[in-house]
């Protein structure tokens, strides 16, 4: 007689509330109630989640941080393989988003295990949904990086970009941030900064990046998210980029180093634009 063969367990990723617990999916109370192996970001938040929602966690639960989170994927595999579930979950909205859970999920594909995701919070569609912009279409940049350099770096990528733009900040960062944002895609664009997402003190607040920097001086506390507006069409005639040119040569760029920022932003050839400035002075 053979014998049975080992039935396939499941990961199964969960979103849990930003803030306010009426957030919680009855879906997630079940998995938290059932799932043999709960994997946490932090495994007191999540058993502090579960006596919140008077849900009893019957089964383990493993820490699943950014520092263990290699460690631990191999012992999961053998977990989900020998016909358990595993439920990942991270401190607030959706594992993977930011948060641990991507290298578990890429793992499980590898192996063929099953996957499913209950779905739920979520501070990037949250914040798209309140902030007032076109969000068609839009993309998810993760976090802003830190240093000032590296973020005008970052931000001129979206100076063409047409699509909404999602991305988290920290608090003491933003009004840097913004800042930069300003000097970069120009005071004129528009954007909404969102934080405490359903929280007590959530607050929206919008306007052009000239006003979202201005107030962002005054300090803004708890987890951000900013949504700006997607890049309108620029016109690739070099005649009509001019005055662009001009105005930050007036900032104090030279003429060649204004024309390489335009060219970058707008994708048109920087000796176009040179000499684009150069007839329109001579006509002068």
């Amino acid at each position: 007689m053979s014998a049975e063969p080992i039935r396939a367990g499941r990961l199964v990723l969960a979103a849990t509330p930003m803030g306010d617990i009426g957030d919680a999916s009855q879906r997630l109370r079940d998995a938290l109630g059932s799932a043999e192996i709960v994997a946490a970001e932090d495994t007191r938040r999540t058993r502090s989640l579960a006596k919140a929602l008077e849900v009893e966690i019957t089964g383990r639960v493993v820490s699943f941080y950014d520092h263990v989170e290699t460690a631990r994927i191999p012992m999961l595999l053998e977990e989900i393989e020998s016909g358990r579930t595993v439920l990942l979950v991270t401190d607030a909205g959706m594992p993977s988003v930011s948060d641990p859970g991507y290298r578990m999920v890429a793992a499980c594909v590898e192996r063929d295990l099953p996957i499913t995701c209950l779905p739920g919070p979520s501070a990037v569609t949250t914040a798209l949904a309140l902030s007032g912009l076109p969000v068609e279409r839009f993309c998810f940049d993760g976090f802003a990086p830190r240093k000032s350099g590296q973020r005008k770096e970052w931000l001129r990528t979206l100076a063409t970009e047409s699509r909404a733009c999602a991305f988290f900040e920290a608090p003491h960062r933003l009004a840097d941030c913004l800042a930069d944002a300003v000097e970069v895609l120009g005071p004129d664009r528009r954007g909404a900064v969102c934080r405490e997402l359903t929280k007590t003190y959530e607050e929206v607040v919008r306007g052009t990046l000239a006003e979202l920097a201005a107030w962002a001086v005054e300090g803004a506390r708890g987890e951000i998210t900013v949504v700006l507006e997607g890049a309108q069409p620029v016109s690739m005639d070099p005649a009509d980029l001019v005055e662009r040119v001009e105005a930050l040569a007036a900032a104090g760029l030279r003429l060649k180093d204004a024309c390489a920022e335009v060219s970058q932003n707008t994708g048109t050839a920087r000796k176009a634009l040179y000499d684009a400035v150069l007839a329109a002075r001579a006509a002068e």
